[in-house]
């Protein structure tokens, strides 16, 4: 561990300096070549999922509702999917155009706080999912039949929240790794891609013609995202230190900038995907470690015997 000597407009740790003192930013715009695409299909994953689960929630419960005669309920249903769409568009575009009026050292403290909020949401909705993927069908339909019996009003809000939940995590999430690249566009359209990926996947899982093993998809992308989690998490704490709000910016954990250069393609690759920067601060690398590590281990574990989870997973079709 070294005490660094940061260059002048530069913090040691390769950190963006308050343009008002004549720093530049390290959130380098990323081009179209291998850490561009890295980042497209990075975001492209968080999109995916997050589109799949809330999709999967939307279809079974129309497939339920016809399957049972109950097609005039399907108005209210699409109303709360809409108004949670606006909702999560509306949140993402406050996000943005909100932080752009802010001073340096807020936008760094806004960024850390949210990036760390963005992390406590997906490792929450990580080992949700993975803990019941494999009876959501069942248990949607229950909520579904207390909603119909309830009214019009509960049907909305049944809707609202299985869907606003997710478009509020991938709204925070998106921006998240907007503010760690400078970048607006890639994110952008790797969510987009996602986005669109599963409204395919969804409408064919819909229409018979796909069975998901909910069970499988999920570990999987869970365990992916929680990789991309722990960078993000660490790049949280780093605006925090930037912002002055947490001290160590200028101590390196280490600086391996001439082996593995920023601006080279698979430096900007690791960057785009993993969040990684050569030069990390101690902090950084000990708050990456101690989220990875045992988060890792307690989803990887296996689930206790004796709960409906835990019955052998099964592709799930919609009907």
């Amino acid at each position: 561990m070294s005490e660094a000597d940061p260059e002048p407009g530069r913090s040691g740790s390769g950190a963006r300096t308050d343009p008002a003192e004549g720093g530049t930013s390290r959130r380098a715009v990323l081009g179209w070549g291998g850490a561009g695409v890295a980042l497209a299909a990075a975001v492209a994953l968080i999109g995916l999922r997050e589109g799949l689960e809330a999709g999967l929630i939307v279809c079974i419960l129309i497939a339920y509702l016809v399957k049972t005669g109950r097609q005039d309920r399907l108005v209210p249903v699409w109303l709360g999917v809409a108004l949670a769409v606006t909702l999560s568009l509306g949140f993402g575009a406050a996000l943005q155009f909100g932080s752009s009026t802010l001073t340096f050292q807020t936008q760094e403290a806004l960024g850390g706080i949210l990036s760390i909020l963005s992390v406590g949401l997906v490792t929450w909705m990580v080992f949700w999912m993975r803990r019941t993927a494999r009876h959501l069908k069942s248990d949607l339909q229950g909520k579904l039949d207390a909603a119909l019996a309830m009214g019009t009003g509960a049907l909305v809000l049944t809707a609202f929240i299985a869907v606003g939940r997710e478009g509020l995590e991938t709204s925070l999430f998106i921006w998240t790794a907007v503010q760690a690249t400078g970048d607006g566009i890639r994110p952008l359209i790797g969510a987009l891609l996602g986005l669109l990926t599963s409204v395919v996947l969804v409408w064919l899982f819909y229409r018979g013609a796909l069975k998901i093993n909910l069970a499988a998809f999920f570990a999987w992308t869970g365990a992916m995202l929680i990789v991309v989690a722990a960078g993000v998490l660490a790049y949280g704490f780093h605006d925090l230190q930037e912002a002055g709000f947490l001290p160590g910016l200028h101590t390196l954990a280490f600086d391996i900038g001439d082996t593995v250069p920023a601006d080279s393609w698979y430096g900007t690759l690791l960057k785009g995907v993993f969040n990684f920067q050569p030069d990390p601060t101690v902090l950084q690398v000990v708050v990456w470690g101690l989220y990875l590590v045992p988060t890792m281990v307690f989803f990887l574990a296996p689930q206790r015997r004796g709960t409906p989870a835990d019955s052998p997973a099964r592709s799930t079709t919609a009907g």
